[in-house]
């Protein structure tokens, strides 16, 4: 591993490689998530019916700028999400193997969660005001609205305007959601692939590389979506609301399920693993990459002159 530092910036670098390839997904899964909200069975609207449905209706509709609104928020978000998910995990699992086990390589699945969901709830609070515009951003439409609908001209007109209406409070508005969802997350996603990752070298046989990496995310991404959108669909209601619409998470989690059902949970659940999948393996197989590149710069920068001529030599 690289330093925190520099498995921060490895992190962050390989989560924008990947939210550029499934943002698509993430603008269907929040506009599925909206669609109908607090309206009974029967009187829902239907406009985007899965992940390639969704797709083509908002690019027919709105052209490649729809269904790519709010990247440039979710660029800022997933490094500061992802810097700290990848970069404080390592070093928080090992002070803690350390001090509870005396062993800092001991593996143990407590101590992982525990960091997993620790380093993405610093995430989370970190990057929630980039997430809330990214949101708000991706659930407009001037063709087929859903949810409440926020004008915002770019990401920084809707942070001003959120600013100027609510202050400080109003940018982390659902903040509360945001960890939740993100600490379920992130409890399971690192743990979750060194797991397969271990199992996969030990059972299979699998050495280091790309086929490793790709089998171990796609088994962390099923786990991380699974576990994650119920809180997920929860936080992005709570983004999106105008006023005081929904109390707090446990209000807003009782209101969709009183008036829509209990499924109503689950809505946009295709779409987020058509997001997530890809996601999570492209942020992790990535993340093994940069982090590598990350280590030899840190190598050539941090070590001793002595040290880089007898390497050299």
């Amino acid at each position: 591993m690289s330093t925190t530092a520099g498995a921060f910036i490895a992190g962050g670098i390989a989560a924008c490689g990947a939210v550029t390839a499934t943002h698509p997904f993430e603008t269907v899964k929040i506009r599925m998530q909206l669609q109908g909200e607090l309206q009974t069975k029967g009187h829902q609207p239907h406009h985007y019916r899965g992940p390639l449905h969704g797709v083509s209706v908002i690019v027919r509709n709105e052209g490649l700028r729809g269904i790519y609104r709010g990247i440039g928020c979710a660029y800022i978000y997933q490094v500061l999400l992802n810097g700290c998910r990848l970069g404080f995990y390592e070093p928080m699992r090992a002070g803690l193997a350390t001090l509870i086990l005396n062993d800092a390589a001991k593996q143990n699945l407590g101590i992982n969660m525990f960091c997993g969901a620790a380093s993405g709830i610093m995430g989370a609070a970190a990057g929630s005001p980039f997430f809330l515009v990214k949101t708000r951003l991706q659930s407009f439409s001037p063709f087929l609205p859903v949810g409440t609908q926020h004008r915002y001209r770019n990401a920084w007109d809707g942070l001003s305007q959120i600013f100027r209406a609510e202050g400080v409070r109003g940018l982390y508005r659902g903040v509360g959601a945001a960890m939740i969802r993100t600490g379920f997350g992130s409890s399971v996603q690192l743990p979750t692939y060194f797991f397969a990752k271990r199992r996969l070298q030990k059972h299979l046989g699998m050495e280091e590389g790309a086929p490793l990496h790709l089998a171990s995310s796609t088994a962390s991404g099923f786990v991380v979506c699974v576990v994650m959108h119920p809180p997920d669909t929860i936080m992005s209601r709570l983004y999106n609301q105008n006023g005081n619409l929904y109390k707090g998470v446990f209000d807003c989690l009782a209101k969709t399920i009183k008036t829509e059902g209990f499924f109503a949970i689950y809505k946009g659940v295709f779409p987020h693993l058509a997001r997530i999948l890809p996601h999570t393996i492209l942020t992790l197989s990535l993340a093994e990459q940069t982090n590598k590149l990350m280590k030899k710069l840190e190598d050539r920068i941090l070590s001793p002159p002595e040290t880089q001529s007898m390497k050299t030599a």
